[in-house]
């Protein structure tokens, strides 16, 4: 018989939900540590703490995700997790290092909105699977999908994503929802909903950032929106980086 820790790193025993959990961890590591090396978050940080802000993003969001669902966190009982997290971390500063800010905004504009439906979807399987119900398990979904970047923001003395900006909320809702539209009332299997609900983020996501879509924001006194500035489309920051 296998021993236990040995058996873990055997990829062909994942389930598709560990799968795709692996998956999103993966992404938003490589994010998390792109974010860290951005110039409005960096703080002179470390090499342990850009890894570091790095597994916050990875695997962040899906242990608060399982202890919301009162599992022992998957990323904490499969080895891959930290090993694909860590390489995924490499590969990203490797990137920052050779590129200098060369792709660096658009490609982690690109990958956030790439990483933001797979944690949205395996929120919700998890939380079907606890039988919660619907509304929480779409709760669940975006608090998976967000909880890496908020820690990562407030580590960095910045304003969490989900307080401002482009559809970062709304485009896990929509997935999660979907998903349910999909697998609970369509009737569709897993995998079938998994993928429809992946398109229908990652579009809707992708598309946010071309035009420029923001969150609608309450009415507030001139002098307070005095000075804004739009912000970049991921198209003007593609366009921007490939320029160059």
């Amino acid at each position: 018989m296998t021993p236990l820790i040995l058996s873990r790193f055997g990829i062909w025993t994942f389930t598709v939900v560990e799968g795709l959990s692996l998956i999103a961890a993966t992404t938003n590591a490589f994010n998390g540590a792109l974010l860290a090396r951005r110039p409005d978050h960096y703080r002179h940080f470390t090499l342990a703490g850009v890894v570091i802000l790095a597994y916050a993003g990875g695997i962040g969001g899906g242990v608060i995700r399982d202890i919301l669902c009162n599992k022992i966190p998957i990323p904490l009982q499969n080895p891959w997790y930290i090993i694909a997290c860590g390489l995924a971390a490499s590969f990203a500063l490797v990137i920052d290092y050779y590129s200098e800010q060369r792709f660096k905004d658009g490609l982690f504009q690109f990958m956030t909105a790439f990483s933001l439906p797979w944690y949205a979807i395996v929120g919700v399987q998890t939380a079907l699977a606890a039988n919660l119900g619907y509304l929480a398990a779409v709760l669940i979904g975006i608090i998976a999908t967000t909880a890496g970047r908020w820690i990562i923001d407030v580590a960095c003395n910045v304003i969490p994503k989900q307080l401002v900006g482009e559809y970062f909320v709304g485009a896990a809702a929509l997935t999660g929802v979907t998903y349910l539209i999909c697998n609970q009332t369509l009737g569709l299997s897993l995998i079938p909903s998994t993928m429809v609900a992946f398109f229908v983020g990652f579009a809707f996501r992708l598309l946010s950032q071309f035009l420029g879509w923001e969150e609608w924001e309450p009415w507030e006194p001139a002098p307070l929106s005095e000075g804004e500035k739009p912000r970049a489309s991921l198209a003007e920051g593609l366009r921007a980086e490939l320029d160059r």
